[in-house]
């Protein structure tokens, strides 16, 4: 039986609609319609400890867009996640009561451990051929995901390490200074062993990379003249590819990372510390490249609801 549903991912830089017909029998989920709004929710959360009214704006604009394709095309159900950002945010009644008013449900501040798992599932549904055992990281804007499994999660772990965060702590100068790299790189790997305590990130059969960074970053390697979610799902991106493109991210000014082909308007100032997350993933693991996926949290929600 086909049910057609709509997920909401709601993290500290982007809010992200998918709404589409999931049938559980056959396995098979059909996109409907897939969006993403840079809303920056997280904007200075790690120094204020609250979510900023003009954040909350933007974030609610793009509910009232989103209620009106989840209506225009009929979704039964809707589920509206919630992560790092509302998480952390003191001021989250404003936020949960904003969006119930918008969309008629309450958003669900769901924990990293919950956040890895649905990440897991979207990213393996949407790749079947991977060979086990697979760990996925989701680097978002305020935290990156670990999750190790087979074909279903086996360990998880969240870490509040993620490429507004990062920037916002350490890479101020533009582009960033020598200083501001090592500091934010030292940050990143006592992140990557605290997740290690949870996650094996040792013999990896299979290393998936899933949202905005680590797909930019993929973009770039395939030297795309335009963003093409078709040419980036399931790439290889080598690890030497990986260390190439951080170095060269990093060392470019805000304008010229706008000027890349590929490169998303809200992700021009935080593509260099994503990148950098990606990268110390890379070099602890050991692997020698990452698949990377299209398919992600947005698919695992859907895959939950049905």
């Amino acid at each position: 039986m086909t049910q057609r549903v709509a997920a909401i991912d709601c993290g500290t830089n982007s809010i992200r609609l998918l709404v589409a017909d999931v049938d559980q029998t056959a396995r098979t989920l059909v996109d409907l319609d897939r969006r993403m709004v840079i809303v920056r929710l997280g904007q200075d959360v790690d120094r204020t400890g609250r979510l900023a009214p003009e954040a909350l704006e933007r974030t609610f604009a793009a509910c009232d867009e989103y209620a009106r394709v989840i209506a225009d095309l009929g979704a039964q159900t809707v589920r509206f996640v919630a992560t790092s950002a509302s998480r952390d945010a003191s001021n989250r009644d404003e936020f949960v009561a904003g969006v119930r008013e918008r969309l008629g449900v309450d958003p669900e501040v769901i924990p990293g451990a919950e956040e890895a798992a649905l990440s897991f599932t979207g990213a393996v549904r949407g790749l079947p051929t991977l060979v086990a055992p697979v760990v996925v990281v989701d680097i978002g804007g305020g935290s990156t995901e670990f999750v190790r499994g087979t074909e279903s999660l086996e360990s998880a772990w969240s870490v509040n390490v993620g490429c507004v965060r990062m920037t916002e702590r350490h890479l101020r100068s533009d582009p960033p200074t020598v200083e501001e790299i090592q500091a934010a790189a030292s940050d990143i790997d006592r992140a990557i062993d605290e997740a290690a305590k949870h996650v094996d990130l040792d013999a990896i059969a299979s290393l998936v990379g899933v949202a905005g960074s680590v797909t930019t970053v993929a973009a770039l390697h395939l030297g795309l003249a335009e963003y093409d979610s078709d040419a980036i799902h399931a790439s290889t991106l080598p690890a030497d590819a990986v260390r190439t493109l951080s170095d060269e991210l990093l060392a470019m000014t805000r304008q010229q990372r706008a000027a890349l082909a590929v490169m998303h308007p809200g992700r021009v100032d935080v593509i260099g510390a994503g990148a950098l997350v990606l990268r110390r993933i890379v070099d602890r693991t050991g692997v020698s490249s990452l698949t990377v996926s299209e398919t992600d949290i947005l698919d695992g929600i859907c895959w939950s609801i049905a």
